[in-house]
């Protein structure tokens, strides 16, 4: 059996497709990625996915962009995939992806790469469907521009929670310009009280069927008043009626009133996430 590992090229491109489609909700990044630059593989290296190929069939795969993430790596490979990586150089911000698959990647690489900022090694993904079964919050509606002064610092604050470093520590234009596109492409969520967010969530990700949510925060001021389920609520039902029939989230299993949340919502966990943080 002969084993190969290459920058995939434009007819790569059907067996990329149907590998990701195997499992949509934990590729939706990958999908996404290859949606948006589709035209360019056609007559382009597809320089941001590496392949592992047995007897010329694609067997696995890596998206290589300011996030690596693992595609259907099986164990048996992680070595081979390691050492191209190695050769290459860390690039990345971040592993992320199905948490055996990661941790298993990371574990190999560590003694080159060195100590990663942080492993969350266990992330529920999370998936609803339908229309969640409890009452909604009808103050919940999408973000406009006249939001975005108030917007902004929420989703500073919510990023600086979650990743553990501010994506304005370098200037905040392209942070601000992230939001502001968001608000454009009407995947960004809010509830008010005068100026003051109260909560906010974004649709950071889109496939033909999946879309991943993030950034759900609650003002402090307001958390522990069981807010946040019925805000969700109004957001998934916004995202199945216009952007896409599937909501997913994946959230850290040490943040327990999140997952509670989510599951109060009706959220199913459907797979576990790992996230290497550099």
């Amino acid at each position: 059996m002969t084993k190969e590992i290459r920058t995939l090229e434009a007819k790569d491109l059907g067996a990329l497709r149907e590998m990701l489609q195997v499992n949509e909700i934990a590729n939706v990044v990958p999908i996404a990625h290859l949606g948006t630059r589709a035209r360019h593989y056609l007559r382009s290296p597809i320089n941001d996915f590496l392949g592992l190929f047995e007897d010329g069939q694609l067997e696995s795969a890596l998206l290589t962009g300011a996030n690596l993430m693992p595609i259907n790596i099986q164990q048996d490979q992680i070595v081979l995939l390691a050492d191209s990586l190695r050769l290459m150089g860390r690039r990345c911000s971040s592993i992320v992806g199905p948490s055996q698959q990661v941790l298993s990647l990371w574990s190999v690489l560590e003694p080159t790469w060195g100590r990663a900022r942080e492993v969350r090694e266990s992330q529920p993904l999370l998936a609803l469907g339908t229309y969640s079964k409890i009452e909604l919050d009808n103050h919940v509606r999408y973000s406009t521009r006249m939001d975005l002064d108030a917007l902004f610092p929420a989703c500073v604050d919510m990023f600086t929670q979650e990743v553990g470093v501010s994506p304005v520590l370098h200037g905040s234009a392209a942070y601000r310009s992230r939001v502001s596109e968001l608000i454009s492409h009407r995947h960004s969520f809010i509830r008010t009280s005068g100026d003051e967010v109260i909560f906010k969530a974004e649709v950071g990700v889109v496939s033909t069927d999946v879309a991943q949510i993030q950034g759900v925060w609650v003002n402090p001021k307001f958390r522990g008043q069981g807010l946040a389920a019925s805000a969700m609520a109004a957001v998934v039902k916004y995202v199945i009626d216009d952007i896409a029939p599937m909501a997913t989230l994946y959230v850290n299993s040490y943040n327990k009133p999140a997952i509670a949340t989510y599951l109060k919502t009706g959220f199913s966990q459907v797979d576990t996430f790992a996230t290497v943080l550099f």
